[in-house]
């Protein structure tokens, strides 16, 4: 007998089969919804981030604080989903943050000029 995984929690989302994948969470906050990544943003795990983001920005006018605090890896296909999403919530109204780049990630956004499609804040919303 085969045992399916159990679903993750509510507002979790992971990348499946992955050995290190991403693990989104999200929260709300006062001005929108904070969406926390864990792992590597790369091809296999870009969709875990397109779905959380896509439940987020559903509300119109909203802003979404994306916190990469604990995101060890961004690859091009990450960083073009994460533009995407900027293009998208900028023509529903809403907008979207980077807070607390790594070292590496925020130096892929800086190589590429990323740092002007997203304010990035020091730290997440309380």
């Amino acid at each position: 007998m085969t045992r399916r995984p159990s679903r993750p929690p509510d507002g979790i989302t992971t990348a499946p089969d992955q050995p290190l994948g991403l693990t989104t969470r999200t929260r709300p906050w006062g001005g929108g919804t904070v969406v926390a990544l864990d792992g590597e943003l790369d091809l296999d795990s870009v969709a875990v981030l397109r779905e959380a983001l896509d439940r987020a920005l559903a509300t119109p006018g909203t802003v979404v604080v994306i916190d990469c605090g604990d995101l060890a890896f961004c690859d091009s296909t990450g960083l073009s989903e994460l533009l995407a999403a900027a293009v998208r919530a900028h023509a529903a109204g809403s907008r979207i943050e980077l807070a607390r780049p790594r070292p590496l990630v925020r130096r892929v956004l800086e190589l590429t000029g990323a740092t002007d499609a997203f304010p990035v804040r020091d730290g997440a919303p309380p």
